[in-house]
């Protein structure tokens, strides 16, 4: 059986092999890369990739109104639950059409 500090030799040495291993790979890609750049004649502006969140669409922003009591001034845009001033006009028989913008 072998002794601690043997075995402490043994790890570092894997460790470097590790690391030389490491480089080796990785100059292999980086030139393997590059023959792909060179030959598709790509630059490292071409390469660049926009990191982040995506920026939402329409996130906070006011819809304009379609519907409006002229009476009043209250307005619906259109999306979510009908206000209940458009509830009573509607049951009343008007139309929603006759409060569109």
């Amino acid at each position: 059986m072998a002794s601690l500090n043997e075995l402490i030799a043994q790890k570092e040495a894997l460790e470097l092999e590790i690391e030389r291993t490491k480089k080796q790979n990785r100059s292999e890609a980086v030139a393997k890369v590059r023959a792909l750049m060179d030959e598709y004649g790509l630059t490292a502006a071409d390469l660049a990739v926009k990191r982040g969140p995506k920026p939402r669409a329409g996130k906070g922003t006011k819809v304009a109104a379609k519907y409006r009591n002229t009476a009043t001034g209250d307005s619906w845009s259109g999306r979510g639950l009908q206000p209940k001033w458009l509830k009573a006009a509607l049951a009343a028989g008007r139309k929603l059409t006759d409060f569109a913008v």
